[in-house]
């Protein structure tokens, strides 16, 4: 089952306070999943960063950083965020690497400003860091030519990819790196979860024989990054993740890359989805409860509707993902049937009860009233941080449980969040 965390609390008196739909998030929960990691990194040249795309508000990066993570991040903006939290900017080693495979925004200049070691993804990143006039090292994202996403949708590894520079084009890259002047420091790919641990695993000792084929030509490398993909466990039925095969990969790998290297080479990954899915919920409220009747068109269905839409958990929608959904407080009088949760927004795909075709597929729950609130569990990663202002709906707000207490965190947006970015300026 989802870790229960909400059961300690009462949800009710707290959705009164801040409104639905909100987040919420368990300080206990993500330090367990943050002790599992640094416990499976455990070594001298081994690594763990946070992906922090998956969640990037300041709370869980205060956690992350106290604990010693590091930062994977893929914008400008996600390095500044993470500088706020109190992550180092130009030092050495990275403690923030910028991944991209465009700079977008503010990102060049913050690499300009030295607050991140850029990781290129597309070749052309080199020509564009010369002529900033950038000088300093450089990381490169590689697509090995293999990997698996936790979705179709999420091919992060392959010939359908669009991440990284291809394996077969490494040589020009490393001598245009050179001849710009920037050291090659450190070699990146990341090929996703697939379906289990045991194939993540072997995974990344497939990863690690690819890099260590390839180490002696950057004699100034001193880290490997194999990318986070670390599966969760999101349907109750699964059994929790076991990291030791994880750590057994990385060990070996390190000690592979270090002797191919002829010297100490440390072995990082960046887990997002892992750390922080499970201390992390969205919470609804049911305001109906309708039907229609089977026809010439397909069968009936129940419809549960929530105030929450895919702007506030867009997954489901997105790749049909399945988070597990329970009727706070329903007893075990009420009878259990297949209905479809389905949110406000005008659009027919928002819904929540979607199979992996991103069909409907009706999701047996104890019958949900009106003023029921509903708990998506598992809603920590790709959640908040998805989230839209599609149909001008502010986001909704975050709240952080520590010691017995919570805190407000982010505050729900109004309409004069949504629109202080309109202007009206003359651009001749």
């Amino acid at each position: 089952m989802p870790e229960c965390f909400l059961d300690t609390i009462d949800l009710g008196s707290l959705a009164d306070r801040v409104g639905t739909p909100f987040y919420v998030y368990s300080a206990d929960v993500l330090r367990r999943r943050i002790a599992d990691i640094n416990a499976t990194m455990r070594g001298e040249h081994l690594q763990p960063r946070y992906a922090m795309k998956a969640c990037s508000s300041r709370p869980i990066l205060q956690e992350m950083r106290a604990a010693g993570l590091w930062i994977d991040a893929v914008s400008g903006n996600e390095v500044l965020r993470a500088q706020r939290a109190g992550f180092a900017a130009g030092v050495e080693p990275p403690v923030v690497v910028l991944t991209a495979d465009v700079f977008r925004d503010n990102a060049l200049a913050v690499v300009m400003d030295g607050k991140a070691l850029p990781n290129i993804g597309s070749p052309a990143m080199i020509a564009e860091l010369a002529h900033a006039g950038y000088r300093g090292p450089v990381g490169v994202r590689l697509n090995p030519g293999f990997g698996h996403g936790h979705v179709r949708e999420c091919d992060t590894g392959g010939p359908s990819s669009k991440h990284g520079i291809w394996h077969a084009g490494l040589a020009p890259v490393a001598t245009a790196a050179r001849e710009a002047g920037f050291p090659v420091t450190l070699l990146h790919a990341h090929i996703g979860s697939g379906p289990s641990i045991d194939e993540f695993s072997a995974n990344m000792a497939k990863l690690g024989a690819f890099f260590a084929e390839r180490i002696a030509e950057f004699p100034e490398v001193s880290a490997v990054n194999f990318g986070g993909g670390i599966p969760h466990p999101y349907r109750p039925d699964q059994p929790a993740i076991d990291l030791a095969p994880v750590a057994r990969a990385l060990g070996d790998a390190q000690q592979q890359l270090s002797r191919a290297a002829g010297r100490p080479i440390r072995v990082e990954i960046e887990p997002g989805r892992y750390l922080v899915a499970p201390a992390g919920a969205l919470v609804a409220r049911v305001s109906d409860v309708k039907r229609t009747e089977e026809n010439d068109k397909g069968p009936g269905h129940t419809f549960v509707m929530v105030d929450a839409g895919f702007t506030d958990l867009v997954r489901p929608a997105m790749y049909g993902s399945y988070h597990h959904i329970t009727v706070h407080g329903a007893g075990t009088e009420r009878v259990t049937e297949p209905v479809v949760v389905a949110g406000p927004l005008c659009e027919s795909g928002d819904v929540f009860t979607r199979d992996a075709r991103e069909f409907l597929d009706p999701r047996p729950l104890p019958q949900p009233r009106a003023g029921d609130l509903l708990v998506f569990h598992d809603a920590g990663a790709y959640g908040a941080s998805m989230s839209s202002n599609y149909n001008s709906l502010g986001r909704a707000p975050q709240v952080w449980l520590d010691g017995g207490g919570a805190r407000l965190v982010t505050r729900r947006e109004t309409l004069d969040d949504v629109v202080r970015v309109e202007c009206d300026e003359a651009l001749d």
